[in-house]
C-alpha cells in the first residue's frame, strides 16, 4: 500500500507541472489561451467527458500536436482512475515523441514515466524497467531532460528493486533520485515540498529494507523540507496534513526500533486535526497495531472504511479488501472482538463477489473506450493520409501505389500459400491424433480379460497421462518415475509402450503428450512461446525443434493457424 501511495504522490507532483506545460506547437493567441483555460477548468472539476472534448478541439485546431493531445488524454483518464486507457495514451504520447524528443522534452519524459508507472502497477515489472532503461541514459546526454522526471524515474526504479528484494540497490537508487531532485531548478517556489516528498518516500524504502535508523534519518530530512515548504506557502491545511504523516511515520519507526516510550509520546502529541484524511487513518492504525493497541487500531480502520463508503471509494475492489477490510479483521481478532471479526468476515465474502462484478464492468467499459479511441484514431489518420496524398505529384503517387500494391500482392500470396500449407498440415495432424486417441479409447473399452499384460499396463499409463494434473509436464518425468508411480519396473513400462505404440520410445511417447499440451496452450492463451515451453515440460532449446518436427511448422506459425 505504501508503494502505491508513493507512486500516487509522484504522479500528483508531476501532474502539477504537466498541467502548466503547453505543447511546442501551440499557437499563442487568444483562441489558444481560451482553449487551455477551458481544459484547465474541466480537469480541475474532474469532468472527464468535457476535458476530452476540449482536447479533441485543441488537436483539431492544431493548438496542440497529437502526441501532446495523447498525453493530456492520459492525464484525464489517469485522474478518473481508468488506468488501462491512461496507459494506452501515455504509450502513444511517449512513442510519438520518441523520434525527436527535443520537440517537447517535458511531455516526452513525463509520458514515459507515467507509462512505466502504470505498467509497474499492473505487474509488468519488466516492461516498466525497459522504459526506465531507455529514458535514464538520455538524462545524462541531454541538459534539457527535466531533473524532476529523472528523479521520479529513479524513485520508480528503487520501488521496483525494492519489490525484487534488492534492498541495497534500492537504497542507492533512491539516493541518486535525491541528488537529481537537489539539482532540479525548474520550480524554485516548490523546493520544500519536493524535498519533503522525496525524503518521505526514501524513508519508506529504508523502512521496507529493514534499516530503521536510516528510515528515521530520511524522515528527519522530510521534516526539514516540510519546514521550508511552510515558509514558501501559506496552505496551512496541507502543511498540517503532511506534519501528521511525518509524525505518524516517526511513531511507527520508533515503535519498531524498540523505543516504545518515544513512539508513544510522539503519537500522543499529534493533534487530531492532523488526522484528517484516509492515509492518516491508515498510518495511525499501522502504528497502533505495531504497539499492540489493537482496539484503538480497529477504531481507525473503521474510520477509514466509513470515509471510503461516503465517497466513490465505496466501489469494492480487491485492493480495498486487502487494504481496508483485511487489516480491520486482524485488529478485531487481536483485540478479542471476535463477534465483530465474524461479522466483518461475512462482509469480506460479500465484498469479494462485489469486487468481481465491479472489475468485470470496469474492464468492459475501459475496453469499449479503447475500441472507440482506436476507431477515432483510424478515422483521423485516414483523413491526414488523404490530405498528404493530394499534395504529392500524381506520377509519384501512382508509382508508390503500384510498388506498394506489388509488394502487398506478393506478401499476400506468400502468406496465403503458407497459411494453406500449414492448415493442411494441421488437419493431417489433428486427424492422426484423433485416430491415435480412438485406438486408445477402443483399447480401454475392451474387457480386462481380453487384454494382454502390456495392453493393461499401457491403459494405466494413458490414464496417468490424461489425469488433470498433467504429470507429463514435469520435465524430470522418465521411465523410472513412471515405474514408481505405477508400482512396476522400468522394463515393463518400456515394453508396454513399445508394444502398443508401434515401437515408440518412452521419451517419444511423453513428448507427444507434451507437444499436444503446448499446442493447446498456443491456441487458447496469449502466453509467450518460451513460457509455454516450460509449462509443457520442455527446455527452451529443445521445444522449437521437437514441436517443428511434430507439426511441420514453428510454434508461432501454429498459433496463427490455430486461431484462424
Amino acid at each position: 500500500m505504501k508503494h502505491r501511495i508513493s507512486l500516487t504522490l509522484i504522479c500528483a507532483v508531476l501532474a502539477m507541472l504537466a498541467s502548466c506545460s503547453h505543447c511546442g506547437d501551440a499557437k499563442d493567441d487568444a483562441k489558444a489561451k481560451a482553449m487551455w483555460q477551458r481544459y484547465s477548468e474541466a480537469y480541475d472539476a474532474k469532468n472527464l467527458n468535457r476535458a476530452l472534448a476540449v482536447i479533441d478541439s485543441m488537436e483539431t485546431a492544431k493548438i496542440v500536436c497529437t502526441p501532446k493531445a495523447d498525453h493530456l488524454r492520459g492525464l484525464v483518464y489517469d485522474q478518473g482512475w481508468q488506468m488501462r486507457i491512461a496507459e494506452q495514451f501515455y504509450r502513444k504520447s511517449y512513442q510519438g515523441y520518441a523520434s525527436d524528443p527535443s520537440q517537447d522534452w517535458h511531455t516526452y519524459t513525463d509520458a514515459g514515466y507515467r507509462w512505466a508507472c502504470l505498467r509497474f502497477r499492473r505487474g509488468d515489472t519488466e516492461g516498466a524497467m525497459d522504459v526506465i532503461a531507455k529514458l535514464l541514459p538520455l538524462a545524462k546526454e541531454n541538459k534539457a531532460f527535466p531533473k524532476h522526471t529523472e528523479s521520479a524515474l529513479l524513485m520508480l526504479m528503487a520501488e521496483i528493486q525494492l519489490q525484487l528484494h534488492q534492498f541495497q540497490e534500492a537504497q542507492l537508487t533512491a539516493q541518486k533520485a535525491y541528488e537529481a531532485k537537489q539539482e532540479d531548478t525548474q520550480d524554485k517556489s516548490r523546493t520544500g515540498w519536493g524535498m519533503a516528498w522525496i525524503c518521505m518516500n526514501i524513508s519508506t524504502i529504508y523502512h521496507t529494507s529493514g534499516d530503521l535508523e536510516g528510515a528515521l534519518a530520511w524522515l528527519d530530512r522530510s521534516a526539514h523540507g516540510l519546514e521550508r515548504a511552510e515558509q514558501e506557502h501559506d496552505d496551512s491545511l496541507l502543511i498540517e496534513e503532511w506534519k501528521g504523516h511525518v509524525a505518524l511515520q516517526r511513531a511507527l519507526l520508533l515503535q519498531e526500533s524498540g523505543r516504545t516510550a518515544e513512539a508513544q509520546t510522539t503519537y500522543a502529541a499529534i493533534p487530531r486535526s492532523r488526522l484528517m484524511e484516509p492515509n492518516a487513518y491508515r498510518e495511525a492504525a499501522e502504528y497502533l497495531m505495531a504497539a499492540g493497541r489493537y482496539d484503538e487500531a480497529a477504531y481507525w480502520y473503521e474510520q477509514l472504511d466509513s470515509t471510503y463508503l461516503a465517497t466513490d471509494g465505496a466501489k469494492m475492489t480487491f485492493d480495498n479488501i486487502a487494504d481496508r477490510l483485511s487489516p480491520r479483521y486482524t485488529a478485531y481478532r487481536k483485540a478479542g472482538r471476535n463477534a465483530d471479526a465474524l461479522i466483518l468476515a461475512d462482509s469480506v465474502s460479500a465484498a469479494i463477489d462485489s469486487a468481481l462484478v465491479w472489475q468485470k464492468q470496469n474492464n468492459a467499459a475501459e475496453l469499449a473506450v479503447i475500441y472507440q479511441s482506436h476507431e477515432k484514431e483510424l478515422a483521423l489518420n485516414d483523413a491526414k493520409s488523404e490530405t498528404r496524398i493530394h499534395r504529392v505529384l500524381l506520377a509519384a503517387a501512382i508509382l508508390v501505389i503500384l510498388l506498394i500494391g506489388y509488394f502487398l500482392v506478393r506478401v499476400r500470396i506468400y502468406n496465403k500459400e503458407l497459411l494453406e500449407k500449414n492448415r493442411r498440415l494441421l488437419t493431417e495432424i489433428e486427424q492422426r491424433e484423433q485416430e491415435e486417441q480412438q485406438t486408445i479409447v477402443q483399447l480401454k473399452a475392451e474387457p480386462q480379460e481380453n487384454l494382454s499384460a502390456n495392453q493393461q499396463l499401457f491403459c494405466r499409463i494413458c490414464d496417468l497421462m490424461e489425469a488433470p494434473d498433467h504429470i507429463f509436464t514435469d520435465a524430470d518425468l522418465d521411465r523410472n518415475r513412471l515405474a514408481q508411480l505405477l508400482g512396476t519396473n522400468e522394463r515393463y513400462i518400456t515394453d508396454a509402450i513399445r508394444h502398443c505404440t508401434n515401437g515408440k520410445s518412452i521419451t517419444a511417447f511423453l513428448n507427444e503428450y507434451r507437444v499436444r499440451h503446448a499446442a493447446h496452450l498456443l491456441a487458447t492463451t496469449t502466453d509467450a512461446v518460451t513460457v509455454i515451453a516450460e509449462l509443457s515440460g520442455f527446455s527452451r532449446s529443445s521445444f522449437f525443434r521437437i514441436f517443428s518436427d511434430a507439426y511441420g511448422m514453428s510454434p508461432s506459425d501454429y498459433r496463427k493457424v490455430a486461431r484462424k
